[in-house]
């Protein structure tokens, strides 16, 4: 059975969720799910824009055929040809076979790359400021290459001032009835799997994003309809604002970030303490993660939060403990910069996780190390309580 929403009087919302899958690109934890989304306008012309994952292919299916109830399938417009968007192109052509396929050069090439039905009968290939006409509406295109892959575009429908933003401004997390972010308390709901999406599957590209947010400031947008998760109609300068802050590696919220890998629980004990000194001193905002039981991923998205981070591990086999070393290398990885940094290592007769964190942090871009570093030898005694009431205070101001 079908299951579509009207979100205007020409566009239909024909995408559907999974909540069955438990990592998202094979790799991020998504216990709430996601969402893939796809929209057909029906116009003189009917437009697809985009397709979805396999695992959401029947469920989709069934919703274009309603959508479209009898009418051919003029266009399919791929502004992403990641597989979770792109894994159902054979199958709509299969099914539509007089459709014609739009999209930019890289576009069309990766669809050979996939797929092996013939792609330049149908292809229409379309580069920066090329527009469309499908009856009242007019489409333009807007190259937003490694925004995150080299292909993608976003589609701008001029007469209703609809965004197809790809994968810019979505989130982790099915659809669970609600459509628009406006429908729940996105702040306290939402925000943070929005962040833990961008800040994971596009964050290394803050430039491009920067970019991308910059030819948006000249388009008036009263809708954005992403690939993943709700539709933005309102607040959308809020959301924008968020992807500025995401995209130029600028702090979220003003407080600390911890993250600990303990063996035994020593270095752990340390962070507790560490934490309570802070609060003793007034820090309003603090964090802590254990990063052998919390995923990588959470620990990038708040650090791409957080002004102030704190990064504890033991030594293990002279080096860093592994799950931390993971960590690190998965920030370095996702460009993090711009963040006042503290490290704490712990070590029973050789600590050498301090120095090989530090060495990581150095390679990355405008990261400021606190010279401080405080050292654990087995267990936090008395003589290192003063030592960490000094990194409270540094953090605190």
């Amino acid at each position: 059975m079908h299951c579509i929403r009207n979100i205007s009087t020409d566009l239909v919302y024909i995408g559907a969720s999974d909540r069955r899958l438990a990592l998202f690109e094979n790799i991020y934890p998504i216990p709430n799910g996601v969402s893939y989304n796809s929209y057909l306008l029906k116009d003189e012309k009917t437009v697809l824009l985009d397709t979805v994952d396999h695992s959401v292919c029947l469920q989709f299916m069934e919703n274009l055929a309603h959508a479209l109830n009898g009418r051919r399938l003029d266009y399919l417009v791929v502004n992403h040809m990641e597989p979770d968007h792109a894994a159902t192109i054979s199958e709509v052509v299969l099914r539509y076979p007089e459709v014609k396929i739009v999209g930019n050069a890289k576009t069309l090439s990766m669809i050979k790359q996939f797929f092996d039905f013939d792609v330049d009968t149908r292809a229409l290939t379309v580069k920066e400021g090329d527009t469309l006409v499908t009856g009242r509406h007019t489409l333009t295109f807007v190259m937003a290459p490694m925004v995150h892959w080299p292909e993608v575009m976003v589609t701008y429908d001029l007469t209703d001032k609809i965004l197809f933003s790809a994968d810019a401004f979505g989130s982790f997390g099915a659809l669970n009835g609600h459509l628009y972010a406006d429908e729940i308390d996105v702040e306290h709901q939402y925000l943070d799997e929005a962040r833990r999406y961008y800040t994971n599957i596009v964050g290394k590209y803050g430039p491009s994003v920067q970019a991308l947010l910059k030819k948006a400031s000249g388009l008036d947008i009263k809708l954005v309809c992403p690939l993943h998760g709700l539709i933005w109609r309102k607040d959308i300068g809020w959301f924008i604002e968020k992807y500025n802050l995401w995209s130029s590696y600028t702090p979220e919220t003003e407080g600390v970030m911890i993250a600990y890998a303990s063996i035994y629980g020593n270095t752990e004990n340390a962070v507790n303490i560490l934490a309570n000194m802070l609060s003793e001193k007034g820090v309003k905002n603090i964090a802590v993660y254990d990063v052998s039981s919390t995923h990588a991923s959470t620990v990038v998205s708040e650090a791409f939060k957080y002004n102030k981070l704190v990064f504890a591990a033991s030594t293990y086999n002279a080096g860093i403990f592994p799950p931390m070393e993971y960590v690190l290398n998965e920030l370095k990885a996702h460009n993090l910069q711009n963040r006042t940094v503290a490290l704490l290592q712990n070590g029973t007769w050789a600590a050498a996780s301090g120095n090989l964190m530090k060495g990581i942090f150095e390679a990355m871009k405008n990261m400021t190390l606190i010279e401080m570093m405080p050292t654990i030898k087995s267990a936090v005694k008395e003589d290192q309580l003063t030592e960490l009431n000094m990194l409270a205070e540094i953090l605190s101001k």
